[in-house]
């Protein structure tokens, strides 16, 4: 029978074979260990000398890194492993010998592993990362889809940006001008206005020259929009979503939360409500805190966001952004004009902001104030003015960054390890 090594538990003591790759390997004269992984998982195949043929050990003792074979046995329980199980190896067929495969046990640059990400991919790390990617995807819909929310998915090439174009990806779409989406918000309020509530979830591009471990060229957004909703409501459904996807990771992935030695107590802490400051109060928090050059009316970077999460064991909202520093679109707070119904959550630990949110404007005569403001002239924002003039209603929605949320719930210190094949600001390769 030929199974898959996430299937192993559930053959206790029965003979099966398994299509492997040989991530490492040790042997003596009478034993040999054999590390594989399928993609499914990893388990360790022992061959012991006196139980197979002169020709099976033979193979087992000159395997090399990454050879692919089919490998038969009986899998048995080790309660030394953290898998829990291993294979008592009788027969092993070889179906591609690696040789001099290059990412090997010793460690290697930052720079090298980059350059071999379609190789690096296959270590136990980064597949524990993608694993906890996976999860927060599946239950991210899962999520959605028990709450009423319909799937959407809005274009990539657009002719207008949800928030300016001076960090956009131009192209020439035939004879007019187009651009990578930034993000999918102004056409996920249109699907809102036809079907209540919906999300999407899909690729987004920002042409930022930024280096930074929290940054990325390409990366994938998850984006729900809210009719009838307003910004209170929305930020509880922001935190009961982010508490379900944590708790998801942590009674799902905790193999790979151990492979990546994780401290989920940290994360055993996130559960709804979340923590608020007022952007007012958050000035004063840093300057307390030593920024005390930071004036009202400045936009918060990564060593404010960090210093604010400090003081809180949970994701913290940032509430009540100047609207000078905020998008067009943002409604402004109805006791205060100088300030938006709009929050930042960022994540504990230095991992920054993971959600943006908002109320949007939903009144025709203010949001075509904002375009004259914003200079937002032509065709190609009409549609988007239309939302308010063809039975507009209050409406919120909110932004989740897939990488940054990956980072922090695997613990990775940079989000070019949370996506298969990073897009750098000097990186198209591979």
């Amino acid at each position: 029978m030929k199974i898959t090594i996430s299937q192993a538990p559930k053959h206790q003591d029965k003979t099966v074979t398994i299509g492997a790759w040989l991530t490492n390997k040790r042997s003596s004269g009478k034993i040999a260990f054999l590390q594989l992984r399928d993609g499914t998982g990893f388990i360790q195949g022992v061959v012991v000398k006196s139980d197979v043929s002169e020709e099976t050990f033979s193979k087992a003792k000159n395997l090399t890194q990454e050879t692919s074979m089919y490998i038969t046995g009986k899998i048995v329980e080790d309660t030394r492993s953290a898998f829990g199980y291993e294979m008592q190896v009788s027969e092993i067929e070889v179906i591609h010998e690696a040789t001099d495969y290059p990412i090997t046990p010793k460690e290697h640059g930052t720079e090298f592993l980059m350059d071999h990400r379609h190789l690096w991919l296959r270590s136990k790390k980064q597949h524990a990362v993608m694993k906890i990617r996976n999860e927060i995807i599946r239950s991210t819909y899962q999520f959605f889809n028990e709450n009423e929310f319909v799937k959407i998915d809005p274009p990539i090439l657009t002719g207008s940006s949800a928030e300016g174009t001076t960090e956009l990806f131009h192209t020439k779409y035939f004879d007019e001008e187009a651009y990578l989406s930034q993000s999918g918000q102004l056409y996920m309020e249109a699907a809102a206005m036809a079907f209540g509530k919906v999300f999407s979830f899909g690729p987004t591009f920002r042409a930022e020259k930024s280096k930074t471990r929290r940054h990325l060229i390409e990366f994938w957004m998850i984006e729900p929009e809210m009719a009838f909703v307003d910004h209170e409501e929305s930020l509880q459904i922001q935190e009961n979503y982010v508490s379900y996807i944590v708790k998801s990771v942590l009674e799902n992935c905790k193999l790979e939360l151990d492979i990546l030695e994780r401290d989920t107590s940290k994360l055993e802490l996130i559960q709804a409500p979340f923590p608020r400051i007022s952007y007012d109060d958050a000035i004063e928090l840093l300057k307390e805190k030593g920024f005390e050059d930071i004036e009202w009316g400045e936009d918060f970077g990564a060593p404010h966001e960090t210093a604010i999460a400090e003081s809180f064991d949970k994701p913290v909202f940032i509430t009540n952004y100047p609207a000078e520093i905020k998008a067009f679109y943002m409604k402004p707070d109805p006791t205060r004009s100088d300030v938006v119904l709009c929050a930042d959550l960022i994540a504990p630990e230095g991992y920054g902001e993971i959600i943006g949110g908002s109320q949007r404007i939903d009144d025709l005569e203010l949001m075509r104030e904002r375009y004259e403001q914003h200079g937002l002239t032509g065709d190609a924002y009409k549609w988007y003015l239309e939302l308010r003039e063809f039975g507009s209603v209050p409406h919120s929605g909110f932004g989740l960054g897939l990488e940054r949320t990956v980072a922090w719930l695997s613990g990775v210190d940079h989000v070019r390890e949370t996506i298969p094949f990073p897009r750098l600001l000097n990186r198209l390769y591979p």
